[in-house]
Formats: C-alpha cells, sequence, structure tokens
C-alpha cells in the first residue's frame, strides 16, 4: 500500500446539524496516512462545540471568519501538507471506511488525480442514487479537462489531488470557483485515474445548487477562458438543450 499522505479539508459554516457526521466519516478511514483539516468561519450555532469534541484527533482547525466557502478553503489548501487534497465539506462524507486505502491499496506509480463516483444523499444521510444516475451530468470513464465542456462531470467532493499541482481557488468567482479549480486540476494532471468506485457521499442542495443561474454565468466565463468562447458557447447550448430534455421528462437534475 502506498504511504502517501492523504489531506482532507473540510468547510463549514453554522453547520451544526450535519458536521458531526461529516467528521465521522473521515475519522473512520483505515487508511492511517491521514491529515484532517477542519476550516469554521467562526460558527455561532453550536458547531465550534461539536469540532471541539473531536479536536484531539484533527491535525488542524482554523476557526476564524472569512469571505466565504472559497476563502475558507484556499485555508485549507494554504494549511494541508499532505501529497493529495480532497475537499469533503460539512454535510458530505468519505463513502465508506475503506474508501482512502482502496484507492491506494495497489497503487506503485501514484497518479496526479485520482476520481470516482458520487452518491447523492439527502438531510437524512439516506442515498438517493449515484450522480450520474440522478444528473444530466455523467462520470466519464477517463477524464480529461475537455470533458467539463458538458458541465461539471466529476464532483468536486469525489476528486483527490496532487497538492503540488492544486492550484488556489479565484474568489473573483463566488459560485463556480471549484469548476475553475477542477478543470486547472486537470490541465496540469499528467496522470488522471478513475477509481472505479464511489468516493464520496454528497449532500443535495449546496451553494452553486441554489444559486445555479450566477453558477451558470461563472462556468461561461471559466470555460470561454480555458478553451475558447466558440466551443464554450457551443456545449453551452447542448448543456441547455439536454438540462431542458430531462426538465421535459419529469425529471429533477440534482
Amino acid at each position: 500500500m502506498s504511504t502517501a499522505t492523504v489531506s482532507v479539508i473540510t468547510i463549514v459554516y453554522n453547520d451544526a446539524k450535519h458536521i458531526a457526521r461529516t467528521i465521522q466519516s473521515v475519522l473512520g478511514q483505515d487508511y492511517p496516512h491521514l491529515e484532517y483539516i477542519i476550516v469554521d468561519g467562526a460558527s455561532t450555532d453550536g458547531t465550534s462545540e461539536t469540532v471541539a469534541k473531536y479536536a484531539d484527533r484533527i491535525h488542524t482547525v482554523i476557526r476564524e471568519p472569512d469571505r466565504g466557502i472559497y476563502d475558507a478553503m484556499n485555508k485549507g489548501q494554504r494549511a494541508a501538507t499532505g501529497e493529495y487534497v480532497i475537499f469533503i465539506n460539512s454535510g458530505d462524507e468519505l463513502e465508506a471506511p475503506s474508501t482512502l486505502s482502496s484507492i491506494f491499496k495497489n497503487e506503485k506509480d501514484l497518479a496526479d488525480i485520482y476520481y470516482g463516483e458520487t452518491l447523492f444523499i439527502n438531510e437524512k444521510g439516506e442515498t438517493l442514487g449515484t450522480r450520474s444516475d440522478l444528473s444530466t451530468r455523467k462520470l466519464p470513464a477517463t477524464l480529461k479537462a475537455e470533458n467539463m465542456l458538458d458541465g461539471m462531470v466529476v464532483c468536486h467532493q469525489s476528486i483527490m489531488v496532487r497538492r503540488s499541482i492544486a492550484p488556489a481557488y479565484d474568489l473573483r468567482y463566488s459560485c463556480s470557483a471549484d469548476i475553475d479549480w477542477v478543470v486547472k486540476s486537470l490541465k496540469k494532471a499528467k496522470t488522471i485515474r478513475n477509481t472505479g468506485g464511489v468516493i464520496a457521499k454528497y449532500l443535495t442542495g449546496g451553494y452553486s445548487a441554489v444559486n445555479r443561474r450566477q453558477a451558470w454565468k461563472e462556468r461561461f466565463l471559466i470555460y470561454g477562458k480555458e478553451f475558447g468562447w466558440g466551443i464554450t458557447l457551443l456545449y453551452h447550448v447542448k448543456i441547455a438543450v439536454k438540462y431542458l430534455a430531462y426538465l421535459v421528462a419529469g425529471k429533477k437534475n440534482l
């Protein structure tokens, strides 16, 4: 088994309802080479007290106000010392205790990026199905930056990136800096490996889902800069048609 250290980063603000479940999924990993970092934006609802209960098992806790989720994610990434970083934010979970160990069990030549499927869960933690089955965004068997023209085809919680190639989150984007982060990481990566399994459970209704219109605007700007404006316009028309067809079929794109 590889001895590569993974920095798992959790961002939280006033989410006392879900934070314990997220922490337990990380601390329950049977992979020994794990660094856990929590960035709490100075919560006032009991979140900080819950985090404190696990303080002796968390490597770094940053508790201070921030300028939003991506500012907090930058703080977590700057604090990380592991070879890889992965973000499992409050409400989300690593899929099973063996999630990380199963990725590295037979690895000799380490990839720059590992990615996998995502399970959608509801407020009770109940599984709704895979992201590929419940949305228009299907996980590619092989992933490259150009796949992102079809939308966020890999869930941010289910992609683990070598820290040396991971960019800072661009704070000019309020909803889609994670897309920018993934695209830039994929462009830098020399080796990208599909784990063939589920990496994370994602609590539906995240910030960018709630602010969908702004997220689309930002995504258009990101793709235009990274891939060119002509192809970006073409793919956004394609995405819109696919999305409308999904709605007409009576499906909810989570």
